[in-house]
Parts: C-alpha cells; sequence; structure tokens
C-alpha cells in the first residue's frame, strides 16, 4: 500500500506527503520509472530543468493512464537563471518539454547558481526578479503553488520581505543524521511546507548500524525507516529509485515511530560525507544550521 496522505499548502492547494525523486534518472530511462510509480499509486512526482529530463517525465505521465488532474507535478528554474524574462521562457520551456499546460508546484532551485552555492554572496534581489516570475506564472495559472529551495534563513527572509504571494514550500536536503531543525523550524513558521530530498541520503546511511538496528526493531527496511521519519516531522518526503521493487517498498511506511525511537533518530550523530556524491554542492555544502 503506498503512503497517499497529503499536507495542505498556505494556498489550500494540497501536496501528496510522499513524492518520486527523479535527479540522476536519464531522460531516456525516466518514463518507465515515472509510469511504474504512478501505476503503484505515487501521485507527487519531482523534476527540475536541471535533472535533463523533463520530457520523459511528462511521456511517463502521458503513459501512465492516470487522469493528470490526479497528480501532482513539480519542476524547478534551474539556479543559474537571475533574471525575469528568462525565467518566464524557462518555465514556457518546461511546459513544453513536460508536454503539460500547468504544473502544480513551480520552484527556485536554489538561491545561488551552484557553482557559487554557499558562497558569501547572497543574490538578493536576483531571487526577488526570479521570484516576480513565479509569482506572474502563478496569476496566469501556469503553476498551482510557487515556491523555493536549498534556501537558508537569511534568503528566506530577504525573499518574503519583498514578495507579494509568499512561498509555498521550502525543499531542502534533510535526513537522519542531517537534519537542520532551524531552517525547517523557520520555514514551517513562515507557513511553508517542508519538502525533504535525498531522504534515504543517497545511499551512504544504508549501512549504518544504529540505524540498522532501529529498522530491524520495526521490520522495516532502512529506506522505509528514513522515508517515514520525514512524515513523522511533518515534511514531505522524496525518495529516488530507478528500480520498481525499491519504489513500491519506499511508499510502503504506514507504520509509526515511537516519539522516543523518533527523538533518537533526530539527535543522531551527523553523516561525515556522502562519498561520490560529495562532488555536488548540495551534498558538499548542505544547509548552515
Amino acid at each position: 500500500m503506498i503512503w497517499n496522505e497529503s499536507l495542505t499548502l498556505h494556498n489550500g492547494v494540497t501536496i501528496p506527503q510522499l513524492g518520486l525523486g527523479t535527479w540522476e534518472i536519464a531522460d531516456d530511462k525516466v518514463a518507465d520509472v515515472v509510469k511504474a510509480a504512478i501505476q503503484m499509486g505515487y501521485r507527487h512526482i519531482d523534476t527540475a530543468q536541471a535533472y535533463e529530463n523533463e520530457r520523459g517525465v511528462g511521456e511517463g505521465i502521458a503513459k501512465s493512464g492516470v487522469d493528470r488532474k490526479e497528480l501532482f507535478v513539480t519542476t524547478k528554474v534551474e539556479a543559474e537563471i537571475r533574471d525575469y524574462d528568462e525565467a518566464l521562457q524557462s518555465v514556457e520551456d518546461s511546459l513544453e518539454r513536460l508536454g503539460l499546460d500547468y504544473v502544480d508546484l513551480l520552484l527556485i532551485h536554489s538561491p545561488q547558481p551552484w557553482d557559487d552555492f554557499r558562497s558569501d554572496r547572497h543574490y538578493f534581489e536576483e531571487n526577488v526578479k526570479v521570484w516576480q516570475a513565479l509569482e506572474k506564472l502563478y496569476k496566469e495559472k501556469k503553476t498551482r503553488a510557487i515556491g523555493i529551495s536549498n534556501f537558508e534563513v537569511i534568503d528566506i527572509d530577504y525573499l518574503f520581505d519583498h514578495a507579494t504571494i509568499k512561498p509555498m514550500v521550502n525543499q531542502i536536503l534533510a535526513h537522519i543524521s542531517n537534519t537542520p531543525f532551524d531552517v525547517i523550524k523557520h520555514s514551517q513558521e513562515k507557513g511553508m511546507i517542508v519538502e525533504a530530498y535525498s531522504p534515504i541520503a543517497h545511499g551512504e546511511i544504508l549501512h549504518h548500524p544504529e540505524i540498522v538496528k532501529m529498522a530491524d526493531k520495526y521490520h522495516v527496511s532502512v529506506p522505509q525507516l528514513c522515508i517515514r521519519y520525514g512524515i513523522e516531522l511533518g515534511l514531505v518526503t522524496l525518495p529516488k529509485s530507478e528500480n520498481p521493487a525499491h519504489i513500491k517498498s519506499n511508499g510502503d511506511v504506514n507504520f509509526e515511530i515511537s516519539a522516543e525511537d523518533l527523538e533518537v533518530l533526530k539527535m543522531m550523530e551527523r553523516i561525515e560525507n556522502y562519498g561520490q556524491f560529495d562532488k555536488y554542492s548540495v551534498f558538499k555544502h548542505g544547509i548552515n544550521q
């Protein structure tokens, strides 16, 4: 049974609490993955311009046999885009690649370009310009909700001070052994739903002895425990897999973690590195807490 609970954004739009992440799934493979996930019961699909697989995601949606209105589709404006007009055009291009008239959620992928990620420079004014493009697209019903990704407190506050329509979502790296509680709390206090990408730390915590022991206690897999952890924290969680068996298992998280065990997991020692994925800015630098 695929977890199918939803949360409600501050504009009244509901968002499925479990989604399929598609980062690093090739465009020529992702259609089959998306189609399979939807047919299993997933209703939330997350992609981005930077993933270079929007065409395939759209193909998978079209071939799934499920009515478009039952699905929640997210894409993100590339981190390198810092201009109003360019942001507008990029989303029109995304819609064309996806084969959709609208997306359900549109995010600014990062407050800084990837090659300047987590530097001392904050692109406050540029973020506002891109945000104004998202506001226009929202008013034109090209998206049902708008939000941000990888934003820290300082970036959140500046955008909120200058936004006409307040962001509805902040999507961040969050998982057992690396949960930025300050950013989560601040985002939620601002009225945003927080989404957690890479809830299984790209596999780097699969063999963590304490987490394995906890998963065994609940008779679940480590990925299931990690995904449920995010759900228990009130987050939308976005596990990624290309393996149909893993996709199905990742969605089977209808169990509860006790309050005591949840506290243990929240205090788990921070992960040291992400192995081969440390080369990517979001894993190398993460969120400054």
